[in-house]
């Protein structure tokens, strides 16, 4: 017993610390939620539908002429910001009636894409059905997702811990999404593509530690699930500590060096590794503790009662 604690230098799953723990998760899918359901997402155009121009000057921009001009032209709700720099506008407008060639040559011209050092560096047209299919794949594919997960992990390990790392992941998502939400960032297929990488991610360290926790569950007889999956979680904490961080720092690089473009992209994935490491750590484990797992969960039961008789 005195090895056991020499090895456990943090209580992780604690019966109060457990409990802090599942508070504060439920608190932040709370809010998220709630996030969700009054205030939405700033679905981009990918989603919602519509045309987004990408328009490079060369001194900076006057954000209100380009208004005036696009107002004054029709375009009453065009939306127009400095994209990153001051000479770089991003502008979008809803979906627009008429020849593509048409619409595209008037902005060119609104905008005087035209002018000497003016260039027009991205046009994108999407519409507003096939934005509608994007934002139902998208969901649909977080959905399956989480699906495919649950059986994977099922057949790996047991459904308690099954339901602990897609409840981990499921927090993971949705604190995720609703961070997008509470902040007001936009919301484009790039981070529904971060949101699936930080489930893989998440389901990485997962069952990195869920391998751990078995092999102590048969390792340590004896002691409590709980003080097994403590001692697991320690001996893999500087693994998952170091790959957390190198990661992170690698993504700090891509938001800082690589444009208003990704930003969405990285800003996902960086909020998603942080919750996810804190949800590989207390979220899944904590939620097989409460469907009372142990040892005996991971035992194959003996098909044939002829080989009962032949134990010692």
């Amino acid at each position: 017993m005195r090895l056991i604690k020499e090895k456990t230098s943090i209580d992780f799953l604690g019966p109060t610390r457990r409990k802090v723990a599942v508070a504060l998760s439920i608190l932040f899918v709370a809010v998220s939620l709630v996030s969700l359901a009054t205030r939405g997402l700033e679905f981009g155009i990918d989603f919602t539908g519509g045309i987004l121009l990408e328009v490079g000057y060369p001194q900076a921009a006057n954000l209100e002429e380009i208004r005036s001009d696009l107002a004054n032209a029709g375009y009453t709700s065009a939306q127009v910001q400095l994209f990153g720099a001051d000479d770089v506008v991003l502008v979008r407008l809803p979906p627009q009636e008429g020849n593509v060639d048409e619409i595209r040559n008037r902005l060119q011209q609104l905008l005087h894409a035209d002018d000497d050092g003016t260039v027009m560096r991205r046009l994108e047209f999407v519409s507003p059905q096939v934005g509608s299919e994007l934002a139902e794949r998208g969901a649909l594919a977080m959905v399956v997702a989480l699906m495919m997960i649950f059986v994977y992990v099922m057949i790996r390990f047991q459904w308690k811990f099954s339901a602990g790392a897609v409840a981990a992941l499921a927090h993971d998502a949705i604190v995720t999404v609703g961070f997008f939400s509470i902040f007001g960032l936009p919301f484009d297929l790039t981070v529904v593509a971060a949101v699936l990488a930080v489930i893989g991610y998440s389901l990485n360290d997962t069952v990195v530690a869920f391998d751990r926790i078995r092999e102590n569950f048969f390792a340590l007889r004896g002691t409590t699930a709980e003080e097994a999956m403590n001692i697991s979680i320690n001996e893999m904490l500087a693994r998952t500590l170091i790959t957390g961080l190198t990661t992170l720092l690698v993504l700090a690089a891509l938001l800082v060096l690589g444009g208003e473009s990704i930003a969405p992209f990285s800003i996902a994935l960086i909020v998603g590794i942080i919750v996810g490491t804190y949800s590989s750590i207390y979220t899944a484990s904590a939620t097989a503790l409460m469907l009372d797992v142990n040892a005996q969960d991971l035992i194959e039961p003996i098909k044939d009662p002829s080989l009962i008789d032949d134990l010692p």
